[in-house]
């Protein structure tokens, strides 16, 4: 057996041991043509024809795997094989010399046993002047002259590079939820929605094409004046993958590069926004539109864990929080289904609609020892004690499912509806991705098949009163050549696959009445804010994984998203210890979503849950609960301030959770305290990243300032060192005005 995929499975940051590096030949780089084998042990052969030159190039035994391939990481999302040769496999490679651009390129590989692959066929592509429109929308100077390159190949536009004028010095701050850094300067991001489980670095699963420029010296809301150019940013109109060179290769140029579908007009629109920050991201916001106003219980706090799989553990749970005198607000259960329709509760009795046609609860029989015995009166249990349900979703249906089960005749129902996202030669795409590979997806732009997909979860809103959704993983559409039922490719469609997939939710929401429910959403895109809420995904309870946390949820803020949060502490591996915890528990009770969750880990004892009472009890540390107790009963108490600052941070286009730089852009201080930001206009936090610490500095921008703990005035333009013992976090208010809203800081 030989086998080759000249594409690849569509991996953002890997290369497959049998594809060809690059997909599409660039004039004047090297090219591989890598492949696999099975039972052959002599080096396959590939008969090349370049542009009438044919040769036989003999292939060479490649390595396990390349500088591509992602980290590993434990955990049962964990990648069984990224960047390896399956076992049974060898892998293969040779290099082409780099060769002109037109070339015309057909190649098939050949074993010594005589097999041979089909002719592969692909022209080398080269950058030219002038083969497409680019229009900057906004000051046209801010383009380089002579930057503007358009990569082509057989007439079209594959790719597109220019260049905007960057001040030496500048901060760059967007490109969508990041973890490494706030300020991209120096650096080479990239936009495409990824699921990176756990240390994502410089990879996001919730880009976006947009970022705010502060030049040195930029003053506030002025134009500009003689200390330094005046503020800006910009937005790439595009659902396609873009590249950025923040001026790491030249200090005066911010580089970027855009995919094309080289199927369409060879067209693009930058929107260039001058001003503030404040008036750069309104500007990008009236564009696109607003966040949404997430209902107003959204702020309470939130409690989840993946072992939470019965109706007994969930009531123990959530009992557990009340008989402590902790508030919870919000429920989230993860593991409710049967893991293979995520529509029927497990343990359910229900005849299989064999159409794939909905149910409707009267359908199903719940058994008095199964895990679930009485959804309904789960629900109206949680409801009578103030709490809110989500429950999670998955935008797909698992592969390889019993023939009679009801997950096989949805499956069969989603295919033969022509309801799936596609492969380019109209069979289902299948997912490629190491988290339930092989399951088909639902096309979202399909109107039919979105309205056959919310219907079979009508009655969990409908009948059951479930508040909302927890509307996970929507990194599954990999490859730029699938086909999306709106005429779009995976070029452009695949990122916005992950903002339709929560929006279908709403849709069912406000169709069953629900105005007040609420998505919960890992993955996004230009735009996603309009369907609260998100979090930043899956981490590690360490510290590294903490400010990695922080950082998201100011670059979120910065790039649209309002309503976030984050698992506090972290999700998976080893439970924090006691300081981390409450550390994370402190910071968390002042950003806009205040969670605690926990991965799955089997029941394994000791329980690896991240309630404040496990915590407390596995560390013998009884201060834990008592200490979260307080976080928790003052995030209850600024509810009121957060509704009213989430609904003027929309009205205003301004984030929640925001860095200092966007109220103090002409301060260059604030960018040496990254981590330090405002929730709404009156609270600065100034969160402890770091262990063993027993003062912290702060960094107080000019004018007054209240210690919000002790009432203490202070004037700004400064840094104060704080006491920060473990049931403290630094938090002042802004201006020397009472505020009745935040009273219950200083009498916490």
């Amino acid at each position: 057996m030989i086998r080759h995929r000249p594409l690849g499975r569509g991996h953002a940051y890997q290369h497959e041991p049998d594809q060809r590096v690059p997909v599409l030949p660039v004039a004047g780089e090297p090219i591989e043509l890598r492949a696999t084998t099975r039972g052959e042990d002599a080096p396959p052969i590939v008969e090349l024809d370049a542009g009438g030159v044919r040769t036989e190039l003999v292939m060479e035994p490649a390595p396990v795997s390349d500088g591509s391939a992602p980290r590993s990481n434990e955990g049962h999302l964990a990648a069984a094989a990224n960047g390896r040769v399956a076992p049974g496999l060898t892998a293969w490679r040779v290099a082409v010399s780099p060769l002109p651009a037109g070339t015309r390129l057909r190649y098939r590989f050949r074993t010594a046993s005589g097999r041979r692959t089909g002719v592969h066929r692909v022209t080398v592509a080269g950058w030219v002047a002038d083969a497409g429109r680019l229009t900057i929308e906004g000051p046209a100077d801010r383009l380089v002259p002579g930057s503007v390159e358009w990569l082509v190949a057989d007439g079209a536009a594959h790719r597109l590079r220019f260049a905007l004028t960057l001040a030496p010095g500048s901060h760059v701050v967007g490109f969508g939820e990041r973890f490494d850094r706030v300020d991209q300067a120096g650096c080479r991001p990239d936009a495409v929605v990824f699921e990176q489980y756990k240390a994502q670095g410089g990879r996001t699963y919730l880009p976006v094409p947009f970022a705010i420029v502060v030049p040195p010296g930029v003053p506030g809301d002025a134009a500009g004046d003689e200390t330094g150019e005046a503020g800006w940013g910009f937005h790439v109109r595009t659902g396609a993958r873009t590249w950025y060179d923040v001026g790491a290769t030249q200090p005066d140029r911010l580089a970027v590069e855009v995919a094309l579908d080289s199927t369409a007009a060879a067209d693009l629109t930058v929107a260039v926004y001058p001003g503030s920050p404040r008036a750069v991201l309104r500007a990008f916001l009236d564009e696109i539109g607003a966040p949404a106003v997430p209902p107003d219980w959204t702020y309470r706090p939130w409690i989840s864990g993946n072992e939470w799989n019965t109706q007994a553990r969930v009531r123990q749970e959530v009992q557990r929080s009340l008989d402590e005198g902790v508030p919870v607000g919000v429920l989230v259960i993860e593991a409710w289904a049967d893991e293979s329709t995520f529509t029927i509760w497990r343990d359910a009795q229900y005849a299989v609609h064999t159409d794939g046609a909905p149910h409707r609860l009267a359908d199903f029989t719940f058994p008095a020892d199964g895990a679930w015995p009485d959804p309904k009166g789960m629900v109206d249990w949680l409801h009578a004690n103030g709490v809110r349900l989500l429950l999670w979703q998955i935008p797909l249906i698992k592969a390889r499912q019993p023939a009679a089960s009801q997950a096989r005749a949805d499956q069969d129902a989603l295919i033969a509806r022509g309801f799936a996202v596609r492969e380019a030669d109209g069979r289902p795409y299948r997912n490629r991705g190491w988290w339930f590979p092989g399951s088909v997806l639902p096309d979202w732009t399909n109107p039919d098949a979105r309205a056959w997909w919310l219907a079979k979860r009508r009655y969990l809103v409908e009948e059951l009163g479930v508040d909302g959704f927890k509307t996970d993983g929507g990194e599954h559409a990999w490859g730029d050549e699938l086909r999306y039922a709106d005429g779009s490719r995976g070029v452009t469609g695949n990122n916005r696959w992950a903002n339709a997939f929560p929006a279908a939710y709403h849709e069912l929401l406000r169709a069953t009445g629900r105005e007040d429910g609420l998505t919960f959403s890992r993955a996004g895109f230009t735009g996603a804010g309009s369907t609260p809420a998100h979090w930043a995904g899956d981490e590690d309870s360490t510290w590294e994984a903490y400010r990695a946390s922080v950082t998201a949820g100011i670059t979120a803020g910065a790039s649209g998203v309002f309503t976030w949060g984050w698992d506090l502490a972290g999700f998976s591996g080893e439970i924090p210890d006691a300081e981390l915890y409450l550390r994370s528990a402190a910071m968390a009770a002042f950003c806009p979503i205040m969670q605690l969750h926990s991965e799955y880990n089997h029941h394994r004892v000791p329980s690896r849950d991240r309630t404040p009472w496990n915590i407390a009890e596995r560390h013998g540390d009884p201060r834990v609960l008592s200490t979260y107790r307080a976080f928790a009963r003052l995030r209850e108490a600024l509810v009121p301030y957060l509704v009213e600052e989430g609904r003027r941070a929309v009205a205003e286009r301004v984030p929640l959770m925001r860095g200092l730089w966007f109220d103090w852009p002409d301060d260059p201080a604030v960018w040496a305290h990254p981590f330090q930001y405002l929730l709404g206009d009156r609270l600065l936090v100034a969160p402890v990243v770091e262990p063993g610490a027993t003062t912290w500095p702060v960094y107080l921008p000019a004018g007054t300032w209240v210690d919000a703990w002790t009432g203490e005035t202070l004037d700004g333009g400064r840094v104060v060192e704080r006491s920060v013992p473990l049931d403290r976090i630094p938090v002042f208010r802004r201006g020397s005005e009472p505020d009745p809203r935040l009273d219950a800081i200083r009498e916490a």
